[in-house]
């Protein structure tokens, strides 16, 4: 696979995300992968939680950990997964495009965000991990400037996929 690039959907460094796919559709469909509740299982076993929208409040209340007494403002991840080996949540903020608009403004937010989840998730000591997942429209030149930038503030970027391995998932020898 290609950092910040387009790469195959089947090599030994990881398996593709594709941002057309729900996480949890694409985990279950590929081989050992098992999704119920949630619940990531690879070969049986327990590797990961995807959390969406609203359910990271409930896993910040199972962790016991009170939102509005660290920040003021409610985060709504496009999707995560808490990957239980890594102890790193991963945030994935999904951005496509095909005309010029306000998500352009948007990138620009991942190093606040990504402290804010960083406050929230400190006091059970898990790591945090910001990805922006996007759409080959912000391969233009134009961008450039602040695509260097989510790489300075140490967030991510990939264009039309994520590989598994940076997510800290098992990568199965071969696709289902």
């Amino acid at each position: 696979m290609i950092f910040q690039g387009k790469g195959g959907a089947n090599t030994k460094t990881g398996l593709a995300f594709e941002g057309k796919t729900e996480l949890a559709e694409f985990l279950a469909a590929q081989k050992g992968y098992k999704i119920e509740n949630g619940n990531v299982y690879y070969n049986e076993e327990l590797v990961a939680r995807i959390i969406k929208k609203y359910g990271f409040y409930k896993f910040l209340e199972e962790l016991e950990i009170e939102w509005k007494s660290l920040i003021s403002k409610r985060l709504l991840p496009d999707d995560s997964i808490f990957v239980i080996i890594a102890n790193t949540l991963f945030i994935i903020e999904c951005k496509f495009q095909q005309v010029a608009g306000s998500v352009d403004e948007k990138l620009q937010t991942c190093d606040f965000k990504k402290k804010q989840y960083q406050k929230l998730l400190s006091r059970a000591n898990i790591e945090v991990e910001y990805i922006y997942l996007l759409s080959d429209w912000f391969r233009k030149p134009e961008y450039h400037d602040v695509l260097d930038y989510i790489h300075s503030v140490h967030c991510y970027y990939f264009f039309e996929y994520i590989p598994l391995v940076k997510l800290g998932l098992p990568v199965p020898e071969e696709n289902a």
